[in-house]
């Protein structure tokens, strides 16, 4: 179970908090929805979870362990908003390959089916790919270090409606695999996924609620 308790994060040019006294646990494999509007700290809350945001009150375990933020860094693995923007390989091998001295062939593979990117050619551009297909790769890149927890960033924005049902089933294929967090304005898109949703208005939980679709 991923525990937090009484997060808070204000920056130090800003004169209120970005977060306020935020607790709350995620279970082992679950799928979690954060929502709010703009402003609402879902990003921060997000960077603060997988390590890349250090808050200035509160606590972060795992498993009844606390988690340092470099500890939280690797067990996570973090796709953020339009990642094809940052894509550095010239092409879809390369760029699976990017942070790896030697990375087998099988591996890839294994990561390419799990994202339902299978029989995809490697030698291709990732820019030549759909923009499901971009954001499967950006969720490959991040599997291939073996995350414990899955954070993504607005996966659907941007993208038309049968590319959004693209991702959605992405993350239906992971669900059981991994803890999935998911900042979303879209939560009907994810509203067949069995989850617990996290609403966050002006830095504070609004509304904490498990959804058990079928």
């Amino acid at each position: 179970m991923l525990d937090l308790k009484g997060i808070t994060y204000q920056p130090q040019t800003g004169n209120k908090k970005i977060l306020d006294d935020i607790s709350f646990n995620i279970n082992e494999n679950e799928v979690v929805l954060i929502c709010g509007n703009s402003g609402s700290g879902k990003t921060t809350l997000l960077e603060i979870i997988s390590g890349l945001t250090i808050p200035q009150k509160g606590r972060i375990t795992w498993k009844n362990k606390t988690l340092s933020a470099r500890q939280r860094r690797w067990i996570s693995g973090v796709v953020f908003q339009f990642p094809e923007r940052y894509f550095l390989g010239t092409t879809v091998g390369k760029e699976l390959k990017i942070g790896h001295k030697s990375l087998r062939e099988t591996s890839i593979d294994i990561v390419l089916k799990k994202v339902g990117l299978s029989g995809i050619k490697l030698t291709q551009p990732p820019e030549q790919l759909s923009g499901g297909q971009q954001r499967r790769l950006a969720v490959a890149v991040q599997l291939i270090r073996n995350p414990t927890i899955l954070l993504l960033d607005e996966p659907t924005a941007g993208l038309d409606w049968s590319m959004k049902n693209d991702v959605k089933n992405l993350v239906l294929n992971l669900k059981n695999k991994n803890t999935i967090i998911i900042v979303t304005h879209e939560p009907s898109i994810f509203e067949n996924i069995p989850s617990k949703i996290l609403t966050l208005e002006r830095g504070k939980i609004k509304k904490l609620m498990k959804e058990n679709h079928a």
